[in-house]
């Protein structure tokens, strides 16, 4: 797994990297990861235009949730925290093209819906970038949204 882009595991059931290949997606597969969450656009670098058909002829669950890097929504935040845990009881899989956008999502996930401690929460997302102003600004409305 160590060749995949910025692949990094964060529980015993849920792994974050950027784009895989088909070649990596077999390993993944083999890995016993049953469900991608992909957050890329289909035009990002790398995109597989049939990555939907690659993953489950694999055997795996395939979700498609495009977040658009410059323009990243709340709505889009609540919509992964569902799928997360709809999914919550399998080996999850989430990828974007860089593991930019996956680790702001999961460091919100990881803080409000596993109730991890923040600096805990924060990896990989504080290893991988620090997230621009758009960005900073969807945390600030997520940690307003979510906070209890």
């Amino acid at each position: 797994m160590d060749d995949i882009t910025n692949y990094y595991l964060v529980t015993d059931n849920i792994a974050t990297s950027g784009q895989p290949n088909p070649e990596q997606f077999q390993a993944i597969a083999e890995a016993g990861y049953e469900v991608i969450i992909n957050l890329a656009m289909p035009t990002s670098d790398n995109a597989l235009a049939d990555e939907g058909a690659i993953v489950t002829q694999l055997g795996m669950s395939y979700i498609h949730l495009p977040v658009v890097w410059e323009a990243p929504k709340l709505d889009e935040v609540r919509l992964f925290f569902g799928i997360m845990q709809v999914f919550e009881d399998r080996k999850v899989w989430v990828h974007c093209a860089l593991n930019m956008r996956v680790s702001c999502f999961l460091y919100l996930y990881q803080k409000h819906v596993l109730e991890f401690p923040d600096a805990r929460s924060r990896v990989p997302m504080i290893n991988l970038w620090q997230p621009n102003p758009v960005w900073q600004k969807l945390i600030q409305e997520a940690e307003s949204a979510f906070a209890q």
